[in-house]
């Protein structure tokens, strides 16, 4: 098929590697532009846009597509379908209505669950078992398109960052399955019951909240890895935490329990497992500790 594909993070790199591999005519890739990066501030181009470049393909990082000669731009590539996976970007109607078959989005969440831009964090938060990749018809809405695949993944323990990646994945091998029977797939309308939307992650949330239980502190440490990162703070520093367990002990909330840093939570306690602090690596808890001394007893916040 002629098509064209529409993302930015490394999310959307395996269906536009998996398009590609199937032999699909990937005429052009739209990405958010350039973003300063790096300790220089220099510009620098989205995984999808690097990516598409290796390949060959043209690039197109417009700043909006309410632009009617961007629109009109996307219209004369007379693609079949526009293949879409966390691009960032509205699409209005004019870009909605012009492929053959419309625009086929790969969304991280079973819809209508989790619409929106967090679906993969904000199912750890939530304490959700289950969560997986579906394969949507776009319209207007947000994420309120029909359904045409969906698969399911169990959550288990994984971090976002993981299970990113493996939702990525499935997303990919979902996307080429639907595009082989793309003519007589079946589309069907999402249920009424059970939305929920999936708000962008704000920086705030990231600093974990140890009046909270166990449970759910750990989920934010696993929500918030790779990024923003979970932490508290502790003489005037900042300091990731970026895996733990579940542990036994109780105390005020935010109370170093021991010498390995077990922290008391409003109902049981946590165990660091990995922790970061400001310009370092990754360390486990008793490198931390062997130059910077947080005692039994210290209310960390």
């Amino acid at each position: 098929m002629r098509l064209a594909f529409m993302g930015t993070p490394d999310f959307a790199v395996p269906t536009l590697d998996a398009l590609i591999g199937a032999g699909h005519e990937v005429v052009a890739c739209y990405s958010q532009p350039p973003r300063p990066a790096g300790r220089g501030n220099g510009l620098r181009p989205s995984p999808v846009h690097q990516r598409g470049e290796e390949a060959g393909i043209e690039v197109r990082t417009p700043l909006t597509l309410r632009d009617k000669n961007e629109q009109q731009a996307f219209a004369e590539l007379g693609i079949d379908a526009a293949v879409v996976a966390a691009y960032g970007l509205i699409l209005p109607m004019p870009i909605l209505e012009a492929p053959r078959y419309g625009c086929l989005n790969v969304h991280g969440s079973i819809l209508p669950r989790w619409r929106g831009a967090a679906p993969v964090q904000r199912a750890i938060l939530a304490g959700d078992e289950a969560t997986g990749v579906t394969i949507m018809a776009m319209e207007r809405g947000l994420d309120t398109g029909p359904m045409l695949v969906s698969r399911e993944t169990a959550v288990d323990r994984k971090t976002a960052g993981e299970l990113t990646d493996e939702l990525s994945r499935i997303g990919a091998a979902l996307m080429v399955e639907v595009l082989k029977r793309l003519s007589d797939v079946e589309a069907v309308a999402q249920p009424e019951d059970g939305v929920t939307y999936a708000s962008k992650i704000e920086k705030h949330e990231a600093r974990l909240d140890f009046t909270q239980a166990a449970q759910q502190v750990e989920r934010q440490v696993r929500a918030f890895n790779p990024a923003p990162g979970a932490y508290f703070e502790y003489g005037g520093e900042r300091i990731k935490l970026l895996a733990a367990e579940l542990g036994d002990g109780s105390g005020e909330p935010g109370m170093v329990l021991d010498r390995g840093l077990a922290i008391a939570c409003g109902t049981g306690a946590i165990v660091p497992a990995l922790v970061q602090r400001a310009g370092r690596g990754v360390m486990t808890p008793s490198e931390l500790l062997r130059g910077f001394s947080i005692p039994a007893g210290t209310r960390l916040a």
